[in-house]
């Protein structure tokens, strides 16, 4: 399955800051309907994501009912990203 969402680039401070896209109402409606063939526990989903050139392979976090994209510090400066940014980005789920 492949998703393509548009969204803000947004920093949590927690424990362990990290920065996240957050997957949107619909699209995570369809990633949770097929969580049980693809995840490998805790919820949690891999997946391939690709933002501009920079492609990668990550785990979306379930949050309250959608699901976060964790975007590491190499693809935000390899594709000059930062907090507020709106970006595109490609999430190949099941593969």
């Amino acid at each position: 399955m492949i998703i393509e969402l548009t969204g803000p680039i947004w920093f949590w401070k927690g424990p362990a800051p990290w920065y996240f896209v957050t997957v949107p109402a619909e699209e995570s409606r369809t990633i949770k309907a097929i969580a049980g063939l693809v995840t490998y526990g805790w919820g949690v989903i891999p997946a391939h994501v690709q933002i501009g050139k920079t492609r990668w392979s990550t785990s979306l976090i379930p949050k309250d009912g959608l699901y976060l994209v964790p975007i590491k510090k190499p693809i935000r400066l390899a594709e000059q990203l930062n907090e507020g940014d709106e970006v595109t980005l490609q999430l190949e789920i099941g593969q």
